[in-house]
């Protein structure tokens, strides 16, 4: 799961695949601002089937935290 996240912080919000590591702070690290963490939430949402409320996109830190939020809500 952790490949195909990192796919979509490429291609939605132009970070640079190298960047894209579990431990990698999504604001700090990788410059995400509210707009791509929307497009991204949206995006996985879509894809995944699943729905991320308010209160848990804030409390992501890193990409880690949304690979871990995303297979709990599919059930992995």
């Amino acid at each position: 799961m952790f490949e195909e996240i990192k796919k979509l912080f490429v291609e939605c919000a132009n970070v640079d695949e190298e960047e894209v590591k579990p431990e990698a702070r999504l604001k700090q690290d990788l410059g995400i601002d509210s707009i791509y963490a929307v497009e991204l939430t949206l995006q996985l949402e879509e894809i995944y089937g699943v729905v991320i409320d308010y209160e848990e996109l804030e409390a992501l830190e890193t990409v880690d935290d949304i690979v871990k939020l995303v297979e709990k809500k599919v059930g992995k």
